[in-house]
């Protein structure tokens, strides 16, 4: 059995920060989101994947290389233009050949490793699993109506939800899928949605299954979601003791238990309060790290607090003051006070950035 990680949308709802990295690259907990794709997915037996990209320049091309580092053997397909789910699967098409496969949205993150839905599809006789999870507000997503254990219907955004179960993003398909996309037409966006292809899949009286996820599941779409789930995944650390080795912990230092340091940094008269993860080459000076932060490598945080924020790599946050919260800061970033007076703002923004003083 084979699986596809969808990887070729523009990540628009993460601007700016995705007009340099695509979305599935962006870090949770010092991690690329689609890392914890793969491990999912190796862990439930499927190791050789394809990831769907917009173009073979992509820079995950490059982060992920063959897949050696993760234990799995990657494959590129290329979906030049972004005209649906079902058309990206159909992408896929001579890479998964006649075996069952799964297809997984590469900018979801959830809690459950889902390695009996994995493990289990290729003999449960099922033509289709579909991955659901609970949701508040069922009007804002594809919802499934389950009658007697099997999906009768798909519905997208209905304003009488037939149950709070969402479709989330992790799809068990056969090779009767593609017949399915073949019978639907273009939706008003001019797209191929996989919605359509499952309700034909449906419509034949396949066997088209759901599965309930368990724990928390996240689509990490929006700078704010990309910020809750690095929040989610730093709380399920498990307890480490406190790090009180004097060539990483200087000084008056504090830092607490579940605190994650990597090679060669250092924390100097600072506090740190765990969970925290912190990259490679950081330097922490006079600082408050607070809980749910991700520090990259080779940063540098100085007379400044910070908590429940992401910064990637090869950042400078200096002398600032207030605290600086829930917050998604890009590579090679730099926030500093004005060393000067008057003591003004001066700010280099790309489109659709947002700074609350």
């Amino acid at each position: 059995m084979k699986a596809v990680i969808l990887a070729a949308g523009q990540g628009t709802r993460l601007r700016p920060v995705t007009l340099t990295m695509p979305k599935s690259l962006v870090p949770v907990a010092n991690r690329p989101l689609i890392a914890y794709a793969i491990e999912i997915l190796k862990n439930g037996g499927l190791t050789e994947i394809a990831i769907v990209v917009n173009d073979l320049s992509s820079p995950i091309c490059t982060v992920l290389g063959t897949g050696a580092d993760y234990g799995v053997q990657l494959t590129y397909l290329v979906q030049r233009e972004q005209l649906g789910l079902a058309h990206a699967v159909n992408v896929t098409r001579e890479f998964v050949g006649d075996e069952p496969f799964c297809v997984y949205l590469g900018d979801n993150i959830f809690q459950d490793p889902m390695e009996a839905l994995l493990r289990g599809f290729s003999d449960s006789g099922a033509e289709c699993v579909i991955a659901l999870g609970e949701v508040s507000d069922p009007t804002r997503f594809g919802i499934a109506q389950i009658t007697d254990g099997k999906i009768e219907r798909v519905i997208e955004k209905p304003k009488e939800p037939p149950s709070n179960l969402a479709i989330a993003g992790v799809y068990l398909f056969r090779k009767s899928i593609f017949d399915a996309i073949a019978q639907i037409k273009p939706s008003w966006r001019n797209e191929l949605e996989i919605t359509d292809a499952i309700q034909q899949l449906i419509s034949t009286q396949a066997d088209v299954r759901p599965y309930t996820l368990t724990g928390w599941w996240i689509d990490a779409g929006k700078p704010d979601s990309i910020i809750l789930a690095n929040q989610l995944v730093l709380g399920d650390l498990p307890y480490t003791p406190k790090i009180e080795d004097k060539n990483i912990v200087l000084g008056t230092s504090d830092v607490s238990n579940r605190v994650i340091i990597g090679e060669n940094s250092q924390i100097i008269d600072s506090v740190i309060r765990g969970p925290v993860i912190i990259g490679k080459n950081v330097i922490i000076k006079n600082s408050f790290v607070g809980p749910y932060t991700a520090l990259g490598d080779n940063t540098t945080v100085e007379s400044s607090e910070i908590e429940a924020s992401i910064v990637m790599t090869n950042c400078v946050i200096r002398s600032i003051p207030g605290r600086i919260d829930s917050s998604l800061i890009a590579d090679n970033s730099q926030v500093v006070a004005s060393a000067h007076m008057p003591a003004a703002r001066r700010l280099i923004l790309a489109e659709n950035s947002y700074v609350n003083f």
